[in-house]
């Protein structure tokens, strides 16, 4: 039997591959900084091994899976080079690995992990389907027919991929310390559609997408006629959004999804075209919808006094903008307050007016410090910068969350993709 080491193992697409080897009867351990993960949780709770770095955890015998983060100067790697031990990146065995199913990539600048999620969810509904998740989510399920997993563009690892089907949700300029313009993040997309086999769901209400070439078909989603599959006669009700769909302008069926906004549709939309291309039972398709529970750090709610608290990893202009959406569309009696905390200096400094006009959606903005990244330098940027663009917004920390309290019944988003639950650690355990 192979034993896997997973040099940072505490990454979210490498704690969930290493998840699936788990189920799938495989030994695995892995190492990574001491600090505390969201993705911890489920690794521990498999009883999975995770030691701190040290060049000593490598040993005769193991197969070296190392994260994306980390160099070949690295410690173990070096340790792993030195010991003639074969060593993987993550994209790559990812890639190797999914060719024992029928495989579905979904991948777009927003809503990977969330329709990533739905995906797996909605066709385990009917078939065995095995999934990897960016929320740190990852199953091996014997017996899967199929594998939903989650693609992303930075520095173009997608490209390791040759899935069958490719789902792309939408391409918006990001990742601003990678991609040159929006023509190059454009062309990364184009040249991820060359390597899939059967087909591309793609959202054709993405004006971007709609100039994506392909030798294979392109099944188009979204609102507009012109796409193949259609959403109409949207509802929102106490359970979710209901639509009916519409496949070559016909009418399909009548769906219920429990999330809310547009993009949570669209995301229906793409799954519901996977489902029926590959001849799923729509019956069983419609009652996993309608009981998908959503994904860790995408609105994640809980109840505290008469507050409703949301951790949301929206971490570009886009994706805040939706989620506020979102909030208002399911609470609209109550107001919103938005905690935010920027993810690195790179993406604060290309999109700070695009920041501030998405987060005057809420009624309040709350401000951290920018959580910058190990690659970058920070220049002359603060947090000040954005606050001086947003009307009223305020700095919080770990020492002031108290703040919040005078917001009785609002609903309060801790929005990030760095360490920002750590504000809302400390403010649920306020006394």
């Amino acid at each position: 039997m192979t034993l896997y080491h997973f040099v940072g193992i505490k990454g979210s697409g490498m704690s969930a591959l290493a998840q699936i080897l788990f189920d799938m009867g495989e030994t695995v351990q892995g190492s990574d900084i001491e600090k505390e993960f969201f993705t911890e949780k489920s690794l521990r709770e498999k009883g999975i091994t995770i030691l701190p770095f040290n060049q000593e955890n490598i040993k005769e015998g193991m197969t070296i899976i190392a994260g994306n983060a980390f160099n070949d100067d690295h410690e173990e790697i070096v340790r792993a080079h030195e010991l003639g031990l074969t060593v993987t990146r993550y994209h790559d065995f990812l890639g190797n690995f999914m060719g024992q199913y029928t495989s579905v990539a979904v991948t777009g600048s927003h809503g990977k992990t969330s329709t990533t999620g739905l995906l797996s969810h909605v066709m385990n509904g009917d078939k065995k389907t095995s999934y990897l998740i960016g929320d740190g989510t990852g199953m091996g399920m014997p017996g899967s027919e199929y594998f939903a997993f989650e693609a992303c563009e930075y520095r173009r690892h997608f490209l390791s991929y040759s899935p069958d089907y490719a789902i792309i949700t939408n391409i918006d300029f990001d990742h601003p310390d990678y991609f040159a313009s929006m023509s190059d993040v454009f062309n990364a997309f184009q040249e991820m559609t060359k390597k899939v086999k059967k087909a591309v769901v793609a959202c054709g209400d993405d004006e971007h997408l709609r100039d994506i070439k392909a030798d294979i078909p392109i099944y188009y989603y979204g609102f507009k006629e012109d796409n193949k599959v259609v959403a109409k006669n949207m509802k929102t009700t106490p359970q979710g959004t209901q639509f009916e769909v519409y496949i070559d302008g016909e009418l399909f069926d009548t769906f219920i999804t429990p999330m809310y906004g547009d993009h949570q549709v669209l995301n229906a939309l793409a799954v519901i075209t996977i489902c029926h291309l590959e001849g799923l039972d729509n019956a069983a398709v419609k009652r996993a919808l309608s009981t998908f529970g959503g994904v860790k750090r995408r609105f994640s709610e809980k109840i505290q006094d008469e507050q409703i608290l949301i951790d949301d990893y929206a971490h570009h202009p886009t994706e805040i903008k939706a989620t506020l959406q979102s909030v208002h569309l399911k609470y609209p009696e109550r107001k919103v307050i938005a905690v935010f905390q920027p993810h690195t200096f790179s993406r604060t400094s290309a999109f700070l007016e695009d920041f501030a006009n998405s987060l005057k959606l809420a009624d309040k903005v709350y401000l951290c410090d920018i959580f910058g990244s190990a690659r970058e330098d920070s220049g002359e940027l603060t947090i000040g910068d954005l606050q001086i663009l947003i009307p009223g917004a305020e700095l919080i920390n770990e020492s002031n969350v108290n703040l919040l309290k005078q917001y009785k019944d609002a609903v309060v988003m801790f929005m990030g993709a760095g360490d920002i639950q750590k504000i809302q650690v400390a403010y649920e355990n306020l006394k």
